[in-house]
């Protein structure tokens, strides 16, 4: 008598769940952690939270500052973002985070976006959520 080899249909999804837990770590991991100033942040309904590469902030009184580096003017700024951005490994997912001020003038925020639009970057307005 021969012995019949039952091939069985089914699917573990044991191996599946272990892979995507562990680049659920990774991905928690390696993402950048950004230490915003005490600003007070404009209010969305959004919950969208995206990796950062560079912070670029802009308070209503004093300087703006690129990760925490105070900056004199924009064209400073936008010679930070570059040589920060030389530096990056995945410069095709480089991220501005914008993080303006509540009652900054949009002109400052545009001027940001600007570089960001030259240099082929994402930008992302830093919003805090509604109360």
């Amino acid at each position: 008598m021969k012995k019949r080899n039952k091939v069985s249909a089914e699917f573990s999804m044991s191996s599946l769940t272990d892979i995507i837990f562990l680049l659920l770590i990774f991905f928690m991991l390696t993402s950048t952690l950004v230490k915003l100033d005490n600003v007070e942040l404009p209010e969305s309904d959004s919950q969208t939270v995206a990796p950062t590469s560079i912070a670029v902030t802009i308070p209503n009184k004093g300087k703006m500052s690129v990760n925490n580096k105070p900056m004199t003017s924009i064209s400073r700024v936008e010679r930070e973002v570059r040589a920060l951005l030389a530096k990056q490994e995945n410069r095709k997912g480089a991220t501005i985070t914008i993080v303006a001020e509540k009652g900054v003038p949009w002109d400052k925020v545009e001027d940001v976006m600007g570089i960001a639009s030259n240099l082929r970057m994402k930008a992302i307005l830093a919003t805090q959520p509604k109360k």
